[in-house]
């Protein structure tokens, strides 16, 4: 019995296992939205195309499984883009399809047609565009294949109209053979056993651990290595949460806005473990000055990282559970105590802090959100100073529990990623960190979230302006500021309750620890309006052209002092 090729896409998509799937229908991509009639996957509509990308992003994030968006030719593919970059910079899993325009008219401006795959070249891991309709079932396979092994990421499949309509027979292949495609999952064993040597004879090791951790599930080897070796632990944004945030070797995060101690632990150590890592520029800042007494260790699955951006003394490429799990047992107990000494102090003499003067803070929203929330509570961040402030006053144990755009910086992820995640996790608590621009950014899809029935927490941190911007025109303009003041307030309380949320407004940290417990449990979505000091900057902060030893804030004595 032969059946239309939409019909064999989404059989496709159940034999992956797909059980949603974010999207937006029109003209070009009809055939398939008609094929879900006859399916068991839901689709959720969303408000914005954007959205349904940063949705299937959340829902990868938490599961760990392939993230599906869906989306017409022409607007409706463009729409994703941004999407697909993020997913794309921060290794996201996520299979994206799209219509197009019927084949034989492309090439020829027809309505609503662009070149998608063209487009999107540099911000997938691949992309297919769909000629012959026989062929639509190992392409499918090959997708779902490449974006969730190596290094994961967005791959597009382009589906014309006349193609989606053609009849086939359907047969779903078993495996898939793809010649070139043979990530490295096994470290090279001279390289395990040399790095096993380099980290017994470290008398000053540092483990700088990145997403990878979290992507592989080697939280618990992570662990292991750094108890064995008595190692402080620092992480970039993406590999929050995969170390305990309330083990005694947590350093937090390190870099441009990273915790001062972190910083100087890693320009004093003597050995850096970067695992699951990619140096990029918000963690180095200026190469001459990070760790320029240690011998680093670069343990990535994506051979293009190691030696990219810092020179590497010792590269390993392959799986980071795998690889780790090499190494362990080449391992002794150290006892480094004269280095903890040392790290312990630089915490002690250069803590998180903040003044309590004026307006409510965002650093006590941040810290008195940590106080309450469960351990398994899933906190997802938009991009700005609240998400700089959520990563260093939150603590997070366990991987996928932090959730933020990272190599991308996205503004308007939030609040389709936390429905992604909250569908991925239903049983979950989700908290959503947002500014009050990124939220209206993609405020429409609170639609998505009310349709849904979602009982997100969203707290806004609201000081009416682009709080980033007007802290980097502070630094870096002579504080010349221009378009970082929004003249319209608007009233986020009020806006949720049209949406049937519950609403509070809080002005002062009296009215937060008064409503917060009861907030955090109350079964129905609730969206916070916090009014907060407009002049409050992120620090510690690193300047441009500083090493991130010199970074300002947060302490008040010289860490050459202690």
């Amino acid at each position: 019995m032969e059946i239309t090729a939409a019909e064999a896409l989404v059989r496709c998509l159940e034999q992956e296992n797909v059980e949603l799937v974010f999207g937006y229908p029109g003209g070009a991509i009809l055939p398939v939205y008609d094929a879900f009639n006859n399916s068991t996957i839901k689709h959720i509509l969303v408000r914005h195309e954007q959205g349904a990308a940063h949705m299937a992003d959340g829902y990868a994030r938490v599961t760990g499984k392939v993230g599906v968006c869906l989306a017409t030719s022409g607007p409706g593919a463009t729409n994703l883009v941004t999407g697909i970059a993020n997913a794309y910079m921060d290794s996201v899993p996520m299979v994206v399809i799209t219509g197009q325009v019927p084949t034989t008219q492309v090439g020829t401006d027809a309505f609503q047609e662009v070149d998608i795959t063209g487009i999107t070249l540099p911000i997938t891991k691949h992309n297919f565009l769909v000629k012959d309709p026989k062929q639509l079932s190992v392409i499918v396979k090959k997708a779902f294949h490449l974006a969730s092994t190596g290094r994961p990421g967005p791959v597009l499949i382009d589906l014309p109209k006349d193609v989606a309509l053609s009849k086939i027979k359907f047969k779903y292949p078993k495996n898939i053979n793809l010649p070139g495609y043979k990530p490295t999952y096994k470290g090279h064993s001279a390289m395990v056993q040399q790095a096993g040597k380099i980290m017994m004879k470290s008398e000053r090791p540092v483990i700088y651990a990145g997403g990878g951790v979290r992507i592989s599930g080697a939280a618990p080897e992570l662990l292991q290595l750094a108890e064995t070796l008595s190692a402080p632990v620092t992480h970039t944004l993406m590999g929050l949460g995969c170390f305990p945030g309330d083990h005694p070797l947590f350093l937090g995060m390190l870099g441009l806005h990273g915790t001062r101690y972190a910083n100087q632990a890693v320009t004093e150590c003597d050995c850096l473990i970067a695992v699951g890592a990619r140096f990029d520029d918000r963690v180095v800042t200026k190469i001459s000055g990070f760790a320029p007494e240690a011998r680093i260790i670069h343990i990535d699955i994506d051979p293009a990282e190691i030696g990219k951006n810092v020179t590497t003394h010792l590269p390993i490429v392959g799986d980071l559970k795998t690889v780790l799990g090499a190494i362990l047992p080449n391992l002794e107990k150290k006892d480094n105590s004269r280095w903890l000494k040392r790290v312990c102090r630089m915490k002690e003499e250069f803590p998180l802090s903040y003044s309590q003067e004026g307006r409510l803070k965002p650093q006590f929203v941040c810290e008195k959100l940590n106080e309450l929330k469960e351990d398994n509570a899933i906190v997802v961040t938009d991009v700005g100073q609240h998400q700089m402030w959520a990563a260093l006053y939150m603590r997070f144990n366990e991987p996928r529990c932090f959730i933020s755009s990272g190599g991308l910086g996205a503004m308007g992820f939030c609040l389709p990623a936390a429905i992604g995640a909250k569908m991925g996790a239903p049983e979950r608590n989700v908290i959503m960190v947002i500014g009050d621009a990124g939220l209206q950014m993609t405020m429409q899809e609170l639609g998505t979230a009310a349709e849904q029935k979602l009982p997100l927490k969203i707290f806004v941190l609201n000081n009416n302006r682009l709080g980033m911007v007007r802290q980097l025109q502070e630094f870096y303009c002579d504080k010349r500021y221009i378009s970082v003041d929004f003249e319209f307030n608007l009233d986020f309380a009020a806006l949720g309750r049209l949406y049937g949320m519950e609403g509070y407004t809080i002005n002062t940290p009296e009215q937060l620890t008064e409503l917060l417990p009861q907030i955090l449990t109350s079964p129905a979505p609730v969206i916070v309006d916090c009014i907060i000091d407009r002049e409050e900057n992120v620090y510690p902060m690193v300047l441009n052209g500083s090493a991130i030893s010199e970074a300002i804030g947060s302490g008040k004595r010289r860490m050459e002092d202690i």
